[in-house]
């Protein structure tokens, strides 16, 4: 009787730790998955980012500003005469 009752439990410890392997296994193959997804998006922002930052220097360019208070603001350069300099 004692020996089947160890037989027993030790069956059920096998299980117990083959259940425990399974679940381990899935939750690293959903945590994989995860980190995948995860690094996906960071690609696509940083993708995003260098983007952002060439059209950023793009719009800063002086010659363009200068060109577009021109052409579209129809500014120009005050004379010289009229000109005040502030010096603190």
């Amino acid at each position: 009787m004692i020996k089947l009752l160890l037989h027993y439990g030790l069956y059920m410890t096998v299980f117990l730790s083959a259940l425990q392997v399974v679940i381990a296994r899935h939750e690293t193959r959903r945590l994989f998955v995860e980190l995948q997804t995860l690094e996906q998006t960071r690609d696509a922002l940083n993708e995003e980012w260098g983007r952002l930052q060439l059209e950023q220097s793009t719009w800063a360019v002086n010659d363009r500003i200068e060109t577009f208070a021109r052409t579209r603001l129809d500014m120009k350069m005050p004379e010289h005469n009229t000109m005040v300099l502030l010096i603190k």
